[in-house]
C-alpha cells in the first residue's frame, strides 16, 4: 500500500516538469517529444569534462537539472530499460558525439513523434529502479538560460537609460524660473525685468530676508489649510511678478504652477505685503546735492529741478455697498477710479510714491494730500503737468506749462517755456507708462484684491528702479 502511494506521488511530480537539452542549437524538450530520453552529466570529473568539451560549453555551471538528450548519442551508447515502462540510460563511459556542427549529426524525423500519455503506466519508472549515478529525473534547465540572463541585463541598462532621459525631459516641463533662464524676451514679458540677469540680481538683494516672510505667511497658510511649500521662494516671486506684470489670473497661475488657486492667491498677498514692507522701508528720496550731481544735460535750463510729478489712474471693481461707491467716486457703473502720485528725479530714479485716493480728487488736491510738499524746500523746484495748479499755494519754484501760469509773460517766452517743459515732461510720462505696462492695471482690479491695490501700486512703482536701466 505504501509503495503504491509513493508511485502515485512520483507520477504526480513527474507530470509537473519538462526536460530540456543543454546542447547549443538543440531545442529538444520532453514537452513535445515522448520518444526522447534526457541524461544528466556523469559524476566522474574526467568524463564530465569530456562531455562539456564535446558540447562546446566548457564554462557551463552544472546543476542537477542540466541534461543532454538522446539525440546526441549513438544507438549503441543507449541501453534499453530492463523493465517495461523504464527509461533508457547511457552506457558507462559514453560521451555525446552527435551535434548539428558535426558530420555525424543525426536529425530525428518529427513525423514519428508523439506526445507522452501521462496516464499511461509506460511513462512511469518502475518502483525500485535505480538509474546510474549520472542519470537524474528532475526539473530541467533550458539551454538558452545563459543567453537570456545577458539579454535581461541589456534590457535593464536600456530601461535605466530611458528613465534618465524621461527625467531630463520632465525638468523643462515644470513651470518655474529655470524654464526661462535662456530667454530674456520671456523674462520681460512675464516680469517686466529687462533680463534674466537683472531678475537674479534683484532676487539676491531680497533673498536674505525672504525666509522671514516665508515663515510668517506659511503659518497663516497652515491655519487656512493651504499648502505653500510646493514652490521654491524664487518661483513664488516669479508667480507674483506674472500676476502683476503679465496680468495672469489666480486660476491660470495655479494651473501653470500646479498648485491650488487659493494657494496662488495666498502667495500673491504674501509677496505684496513683503515687498511693500521691504521696498517701502528704503529711503528713495534723494537730497538736492545728489540730484544736482546727476543732473542730465537736458535739464541745464532747469538746474534746480528736484522732482518731476505725474499721476496715474487705476480702475477697481465697483463695491456692492452704495456707501463705498460714493467714497470711491465711480466714473462708471462697472468700476470706480483710484488715483496715485508718482515723482521721479531728473536722472530717472523713482523718488516718491503716494497712496491711492478716490478718483474725484483733483490734481492739485492730490499733490497737497500726497505729502510731497513736506519734502520740498525753498531751494528746490518741482516740474508738474498743466493740471497741477499749485504755483500760488507753495513757496518753492514750480515749472509748468506757461499758459496756465498767472504770471505775465511775453508770447515768445510762453512758446519757449512750453516747448522746454513739454520735452522734459516726457520722462515722467515714460515712467508712468512703465508702471501702467503692468497688465494688472490694464483691467479692472477685482474686489478680492482691492484691499491690496495700494500695496500693489506702490510695489509696481518701486520695482521700476530695479527692472530697467535709468531713463
Amino acid at each position: 500500500m505504501t509503495a503504491r502511494k509513493d508511485k502515485l506521488v512520483f507520477q504526480k511530480q513527474m507530470k509537473q516538469y519538462h526536460e530540456h537539452c543543454c546542447v547549443p542549437q538543440c531545442t529538444a524538450s520532453s514537452k513535445y517529444n515522448g520518444l526522447l530520453s534526457f541524461h544528466g552529466f556523469p559524476s566522474d570529473p574526467d568524463l564530465r569534462r569530456q562531455w562539456l568539451a564535446n558540447i562546446r560549453r566548457d564554462k557551463l555551471k552544472l546543476t542537477q537539472h542540466t541534461k543532454v538528450c538522446s539525440l546526441h548519442f549513438t544507438p549503441d551508447q543507449l541501453l534499453q530499460p530492463k523493465a517495461a515502462g523504464g527509461r533508457r540510460v547511457v552506457s558507462r563511459g559514453a560521451v555525446p558525439v552527435l551535434f548539428s556542427w558535426s558530420h555525424r549529426s543525426v536529425q530525428p524525423s518529427r513525423t514519428g513523434l508523439r506526445s507522452p500519455d501521462r496516464d499511461s503506466p509506460a511513462a512511469d519508472p518502475p518502483l525500485g529502479f535505480n538509474p546510474p549515478d549520472h542519470d537524474y529525473c528532475s526539473v530541467p534547465e533550458p539551454a538558452h538560460l545563459d543567453g537570456a540572463v545577458n539579454g535581461n541585463q541589456e534590457l535593464k541598462e536600456e530601461i535605466n537609460s530611458l528613465k534618465k532621459q524621461v527625467k531630463e525631459l520632465e525638468i523643462p516641463s515644470s513651470f518655474g524660473l529655470q524654464r526661462f533662464a535662456g530667454s530674456d524676451d520671456n523674462i520681460r514679458f512675464y516680469t517686466r525685468f529687462e533680463s534674466y540677469r537683472l531678475f537674479l540680481r534683484f532676487w539676491r538683494l531680497i533673498e536674505p530676508s525672504v525666509h522671514k516672510m516665508i515663515g510668517s505667511s506659511g503659518a497663516r497658510a497652515a491655519e487656512g489649510g493651504a499648502a505653500r511649500d510646493s514652490l521654491q521662494p524664487i518661483d513664488e516671486l516669479l508667480l507674483f511678478q506674472m500676476y502683476l506684470a503679465a496680468g495672469l489670473k489666480e486660476g491660470d497661475l495655479a494651473n501653470r504652477f500646479q498648485i491650488h488657486p487659493s494657494t496662488a492667491s495666498q502667495i500673491i498677498c504674501s509677496w505684496a505685503d513683503y515687498l511693500y514692507s521691504l521696498l517701502g522701508s528704503l529711503c528713495i528720496w534723494i537730497d538736492a546735492d545728489a540730484v544736482r550731481a546727476r543732473l542730465p544735460e537736458d535739464f541745464r535750463h532747469f538746474p534746480d529741478t528736484q522732482v518731476i510729478v505725474g499721476s496715474s489712474e487705476l480702475r477697481c471693481q465697483t463695491a456692492a455697498s452704495a456707501l463705498l461707491q460714493t467714497e470711491t467716486s465711480s466714473k462708471s457703473k462697472a468700476h470706480c477710479v483710484m488715483r496715485g502720485l508718482t515723482g521721479m528725479a531728473p536722472h530717472g530714479a523713482v523718488t516718491f510714491v503716494s497712496s491711492l485716493y478716490e478718483g474725484s480728487v483733483s490734481d492739485t488736491e492730490l499733490f497737497m494730500r500726497s505729502g510731497l510738499a513736506d519734502r520740498l524746500t525753498e531751494d528746490m523746484a518741482v516740474m508738474v503737468d498743466e493740471g497741477f495748479l499749485i504755483s500760488d499755494c507753495v513757496k518753492w519754484k514750480v515749472y509748468c506749462p506757461p499758459f496756465l501760469s498767472t504770471k505775465p509773460q511775453t508770447a515768445s517766452q510762453n512758446v519757449l517755456q512750453s516747448q522746454k517743459v513739454a520735452r522734459l515732461r516726457v520722462h515722467i510720462e515714460r515712467l508712468t507708462q512703465r508702471v501702467k505696462e503692468n497688465k494688472l492695471f490694464d483691467s479692472v482690479i477685482p474686489l478680492s484684491m482691492v484691499g491690496n491695490i495700494n500695496k500693489l501700486f506702490t510695489v509696481a512703482c518701486l520695482l521700476v528702479n530695479y527692472q530697467n536701466k535709468a531713463l
